[in-house]
């Protein structure tokens, strides 16, 4: 599985700017209800992205989005747009190790959906036609970008002062009680304000492509094998007859998209064949983690690739960002409620630690499979094959690791 940006990073930096109430602007539900005197300005670096309509070639270009991070675009209406255009659900993964017999089958027993695949143009165009829809209170400034932060003095030991002046590109200024970076794993937010970041490239890359399937398939399963030079992945994507695909070993694609197919098929389910490559849409990106030693500071909050970078072979990378935003907007709603300074690091802290338990486990996880599948010396081999075994004969545990993924 896979799960790559940006519909977080590239978003660039979030301010919530001087407070304007309007006593008779409606109230909105869910954490709006207590931000309906705020403002808010994004600054996007890039041009605004408009999907008139969606074109027959499909993007290789996705991410998998969990049912929390469903759940959370739902609650302020993107995830509509999405079940409007284009989107492809899964109900079951199946992982095996290419050095063993070994695997793991993950579903429900009533064949829920466990995660669904989206295009991320498809992700953007819903999350700017939710911000086109609260343009009374959210503005976005297309091609733009900050060169200059002022913070507050002294700084970071204080609140002093409530303010963060930020200057762009073109000379304009402004200023704001909260800044949010969400600009990415090159965070200019993070290096400006001093964060260390711990991190290192795996010196590998991954291979995207869409390919057509050879025959007709239900295509609502999730492939992943192990092999020594890296994973590879087949994700369900739209009909019977394409499939997005990923190969972090990044060489002899069809070669490897054979390899899928295990030798033994007993208590396990063929994965489709594969027909072609569509040569057009291979990309190759350079893999790495990354980790913000700090995801707060006063007046200053990290979230998405700003505030961590993580291997796609769980799927989980947009997945944590939209979990950042689901616990930053909690706290933010129960400051704003309590009437506290939004930039306060009182209650700002409270993300961070409710953030970094999360992240830190699924990174150090995501990190020790990496390595471990890694290579094909047999005292690991062995140790795995043990551990996925043991892992797919244990149905509280497989339970509890697709309950941790699908938050």
């Amino acid at each position: 599985m896979r799960g790559q940006g940006p519909p977080l990073s590239s978003f660039g930096v979030w301010l919530a700017s001087r407070a304007a109430s309007d006593p008779s602007r409606p109230r909105r539900q869910g954490y709006d209800i207590h931000f309906h005197d705020k403002k808010i300005l994004l600054l996007e670096a890039g041009p605004k992205k408009v999907l008139e309509k969606l074109s027959e070639t499909y993007s290789n270009r996705v991410s998998s989005i969990s049912p929390g991070s469903a759940t959370l675009l739902s609650s302020f209406g993107a995830w509509d747009h999405i079940c409007n255009m284009r989107y492809r659900a899964f109900r079951r993964m199946q992982v095996w190790d290419a050095c063993s017999e070994a695997l793991i089958m993950f579903d429900k027993d009533n064949l829920d959906d466990m995660g669904y695949i989206v295009e991320n143009d498809v992700i953007m165009h819903a999350l700017t036609k939710q911000l086109e829809a609260v343009s009374d209170r959210v503005t976005v400034l297309y091609r733009s970008k900050a060169i200059r932060y002022t913070w507050p003095c002294p700084f970071p030991m204080a609140d002093s002062s409530p303010w963060v002046h930020i200057t762009l590109g073109d000379g304009s200024t402004f200023q704001t009680k909260l800044l949010i970076g969400a600009d990415g794993h090159n965070s200019g937010v993070r290096q400006a304000v001093g964060i260390q970041n711990v991190s290192w490239n795996y010196d590998q890359s991954a291979v995207v492509a869409t390919l057509h399937l050879s025959e007709a398939t239900e295509n609502n399963v999730a492939w992943q094998r192990f092999l020594p030079s890296g994973p590879i992945a087949l994700l369900p994507w739209s009909d019977a007859d394409h499939t997005d695909f990923i190969d972090t070993a990044g060489a002899m694609l069809q070669y490897a998209v054979s390899l899928l197919k295990p030798t033994k098929v007993s208590a396990r389910q063929l994965p489709p064949s594969v027909a072609r490559v569509d040569a057009k849409s291979r990309v190759l990106f350079p893999l790495g983690l990354g980790h913000a030693a700090e995801y707060v500071r006063p007046r200053v909050a990290l979230i998405g690739d700003a505030a961590h970078r993580v291997h796609p072979l769980a799927g989980q990378g947009v997945n944590m960002g939209f979990g950042d935003i689901s616990s930053l907007a909690h706290h933010l709603s129960t400051a704003a409620f309590n009437g506290k300074d939004l930039g306060s690091v009182s209650h700002l802290t409270g993300y961070e630690t409710e953030r970094q338990r999360h992240n830190t486990a699924l990174l150090a996880a995501t990190d020790l499979l990496k390595r471990l599948y890694s290579t094909s010396a047999s005292p690991l081999v062995l140790l795995r094959t043990w551990g996925l075994q043991a892992t797919n004969a244990v149905s509280p545990l497989k339970e509890q690791i697709m309950a941790f993924a699908s938050k």
